[in-house]
């Protein structure tokens, strides 16, 4: 499959991966069987790496699971940069994303989830202020989320009032 059919195969997975391989050959103007193939190739060449679905948990469940956003200052190490001390934080269970910064006072943003305010604080000063070459962190909780992976999650319905005017 040429680029940029490859691109637009990314661009519909990624808008929605319920669709059907006959849905999307119909889309591109290609065989079902070539679009299984170029969705193994792209999962085996790990270019996709997941299908999921995205859920407002804030519309489903009273018991919200905490997140917080932590700037991390850290030493880099000799020969290996940055690289050694993100994978470690990346391998602890509550940690969702980890992100090299560049252009802010620290090095490295860390995601996390936990039950309560109090377990993600123990997070830190137990587990990621603990490593040899992190200075210092600074942690951010997230009080709301409006949009989220291109998605507004806090729309509101339509005023259908009508407007009335002397």
């Amino acid at each position: 499959m040429k680029r940029e059919k490859q691109k637009e195969l990314l661009r519909l997975l990624e808008e929605d991966s319920r669709l059907t391989n006959e849905q999307i050959g119909m889309l591109l103007g290609v065989s079902t069987a070539e679009v299984e193939e170029e969705i193994q190739a792209l999962v085996a060449d790990k270019v996709i790496v997941k299908f999921p679905a995205l859920i407002n948990w804030e519309r489903f469940e009273d018991d919200q699971l905490v997140t917080a956003m932590i700037d991390v200052k850290v030493t880099p190490k000799r020969e290996v940069g940055f690289d050694e001390v993100a994978k470690r934080i990346s391998r602890f269970p509550e940690v969702q994303a980890v992100y090299l910064m560049s252009g802010a006072n620290y090095d490295l943003s860390v995601m996390i989830e936990g039950k309560t305010m109090r377990e993600v604080a123990n997070f830190v000063s137990q587990r990621l202020a603990t490593f040899d070459s992190v200075i210092s962190t600074a942690t951010h909780f997230i009080l709301k989320r409006y949009k989220h992976d291109g998605i507004q999650l806090d729309e509101r319905d339509e005023d259908q009032r009508m407007v009335v005017t002397p």
